[in-house]
């Protein structure tokens, strides 16, 4: 067998035979060669941020190594390709989900108010978290259940639906009348 390509090169298909059980380390670092440079490329368009990118091209050339051997040599490139991209989404939407997250526990934790000197003051913002923590209260047990495994859980909306049982189109619109609920019960509370 040849050694392999040079980088930056295409491999021919018949020097990417991939082994029927595995991929061992000499293919792998074929396929680096041959194709990561490209890889990277489309992740780097994609993503935007190099870290985020490298994340998505290890998370490749990983899958690569684990399930690489399933794919025939004739459609690998195409194979790898479809993973990156797989990985780039996943990398996306796992990024604005831990964002989301965040911003609604910051949400939970410091209630909006008019001054800043009352988001510094710890009296106000116990206050605050008190106000927020009595409005969740007054909700239906199964919205308080829906917040709290979103919120807290960092659980998808299709991980609640599955959890309680119910439809994806039910958990979505009880989450959206809970926090109007909320929201509606806390600008009373700044209002009172």
């Amino acid at each position: 067998m040849e050694g392999p390509p040079e980088p930056g090169r295409s491999a021919r298909p018949r020097d990417l035979t991939p082994d029927p059980d595995r991929l061992d380390s000499a293919y792998v670092a074929r396929l680096f060669d041959a194709h990561g440079p490209a890889v990277y490329r489309v992740l780097l368009a994609m993503l935007r941020d190099p870290h985020q990118a490298h994340d998505a091209f290890q998370a490749t050339f990983l899958k690569a190594i684990e399930r690489g051997h399933t794919a025939s040599a004739e459609t690998f490139r195409g194979w790898l390709f479809r993973v990156a991209t797989r990985e780039a989404i996943a990398l996306r939407r796992d990024s604005r989900r831990r964002r989301r997250h965040e911003q609604g526990i910051a949400w939970l934790r410091h209630a909006p108010d008019a001054t800043p000197t009352a988001r510094e003051d710890p009296l106000v913002r116990d206050e605050q978290i008190e106000a927020v923590r009595a409005a969740l209260a007054e909700l239906p047990p199964l919205d308080q259940a829906i917040i709290r495994a979103r919120m807290f859980g960092d659980r998808t909306f299709a991980q609640i639906a599955e959890e309680q049982h119910l439809p994806l189109g039910t958990v979505l619109t009880r989450m959206r009348r809970a926090l109007k609920r909320l929201s509606r019960r806390l600008q009373e509370e700044d209002e009172a």
